[in-house]
């Protein structure tokens, strides 16, 4: 079941039932709301109805015997392909992604639809995150959605839609994916999240924006001693450099990359929350601070920069926040 994300559902529920539907979908939102969990259901759902039994369960759930069903949750299904970026095997350290998902694998896309259908008429495609494709690659997918092959159905998850080319846009039903409230990222952590207390639960979800991803990702990693420093350094600024030496200490050992990246994913958003409360300068260098966390959370692990010295980096804009004596 998607959370929170009734209407998306709910439109696409409707143009299924009537065949009627557009070869494209664009899913745009905050990164975490469940835009690549949407993707999945709908293209389970339309590759089982179309083999038949159709589901007689409400939107886009679908049962969970069914044999197509079965095939997509292994990642077996041949009529279904999902792309994002792999591991570049010329990388010096083992399990590097590339920078982008790289034309080779939209040209590879390209052939499979190609081929007949196996097991229906019906064929689905999810690129996650069409924000990663490189120039080259954009114009490839450009070329099929111009042209697309009979009873396919894209689904191209965007946190950045306005970053895509607008031609790509314009080919696309658009479906927003908007951040959830408090009584659905709530509900969601008492479900997957069990062991939480409420206190731990309130916790989690005021430090992850409506994003269900993060805030799952922020019960399992146990980050609010990541948070608490990210805020001291906020608010109190670090004249002597302490604060960040130590976070980026504790972010930068071995064994916390998933720490490091979570704290990636927070800082611009504590920025954002912090800057709301603000005015005047002070409101002028939050929202300086925020466009560069957001650059520098997004390049970093995409080039491979040293987390601790990242940490460190992004500390340092954290800092530059803080109220500064007259």
């Amino acid at each position: 079941m998607i959370v929170g994300q009734d209407r998306a559902v709910g439109q696409f529920a409707a143009a299924w039932a009537s065949r009627k539907l557009h070869h494209a979908w664009l899913l745009a939102g905050p990164k975490g709301v469940g835009k690549a969990s949407f993707a999945h259901a709908a293209a389970r759902r339309v590759l089982a109805d179309a083999a038949g039994p159709p589901s007689g369960l409400p939107g886009i759930d679908s049962e969970d015997e069914h044999p197509i069903v079965k095939l997509v949750e292994a990642g077996s299904h041949p009529d279904m392909r999902w792309l994002q970026r792999i591991e570049n095997p010329k990388a010096k350290t083992p399990g590097t992604l590339y920078r982008n998902i790289i034309v080779g694998q939209i040209r590879e896309l390209g052939q499979f639809l190609s081929l007949s259908s196996a097991l229906s008429p019906w064929r689905a495609a999810v690129i996650d995150t069409v924000d990663d494709l490189e120039p080259s690659g954009a114009n490839a997918l450009l070329k099929m959605l111009e042209e697309p092959p009979p009873n396919t159905l894209f689904f191209l998850v965007s946190h950045a839609p306005g970053r895509l080319l607008p031609t790509i846009r314009s080919r696309c039903r658009r479906l927003e994916f908007q951040a959830l409230n408090d009584d659905a990222m709530t509900s969601l952590l008492e479900t997957r999240a069990a062991a939480l207390s409420t206190a731990e639960r309130q916790r989690v979800v005021a430090m992850s924006f409506g994003s269900a991803g993060r805030a799952l990702a922020f019960a399992e990693l146990g980050l609010a001693k990541i948070e608490d420093a990210a805020l001291a350094i906020l608010r109190q600024g670090d004249p002597t450099n302490a604060r960040r030496s130590d976070l980026s200490s504790e972010l930068g050992k071995k064994g916390a990359a998933d720490r490091y990246a979570a704290f990636l994913d927070l800082a611009p958003s504590l920025i954002a929350r912090e800057a709301r409360t603000l005015e005047g300068n002070r409101r002028e260098r939050a929202l300086d601070a925020y466009a560069r966390a957001r650059e520098l959370a997004a390049a970093a692990p995409r080039v491979s920069l040293d987390p601790a010295a990242t940490v460190f980096q992004m500390g340092g804009i954290l800092a530059e926040v803080a109220d500064r004596p007259n």
